[in-house]
């Protein structure tokens, strides 16, 4: 049997839920459905996440749980940004009817993009939060390896 080393190409079954006391609130997850494909080191999942992949074989199942912080890294109050409305009305998408809640898509300097989630909403300023959604929670991460190339 086949076993996840990086940069091995996967086809696997996961879920991923946010542990809040005994209770989960799931996030994702493919059980059920399409399973999802990726390649190990390329980013499509949390580095922490696809770590505990490697060394899983070919039709194992396996849950890890990361305490709050160790999947998505911590919560960092630098990355939670007020602007004044002015500017960010004069970036944003025209038209757009922008909600507290809606993840929103920002150019950076280097010519990238990065997402946001809009924290507040006012007349003179906006409040958006660049932390990963999951920063700083606890995660239970379930998978079933279905392949490994």
């Amino acid at each position: 049997m086949a076993v996840v080393a990086p940069g091995s190409h996967l086809t696997l079954h996961y879920r991923l839920a946010v542990v809040e006391g005994d209770c989960e609130r799931e996030i994702v997850s493919t059980l059920g459905s399409r399973p999802a494909t990726l390649q190990i080191g390329s980013g499509q999942l949390a580095p922490a996440l696809e770590n505990r992949l490697v060394g899983l074989r070919e039709g194992e199942q396996a849950t890890f749980d990361f305490e709050a912080g160790h999947a998505f890294g911590p919560r960092d109050p630098r990355l939670v940004q007020a602007l004044p409305r002015t500017l960010f009305d004069r970036h944003a998408d025209p038209g757009a009817d922008h909600a507290v809640g809606d993840v929103l898509e920002f150019n950076v300097p280097n010519g990238g993009r990065m997402a946001g989630v809009l924290r507040q909403l006012s007349e003179a300023r906006v409040v958006v939060d660049f932390n990963h959604p999951l920063a700083g929670q606890p995660v239970r991460f379930s998978v079933q390896v279905i392949g490994v190339l």
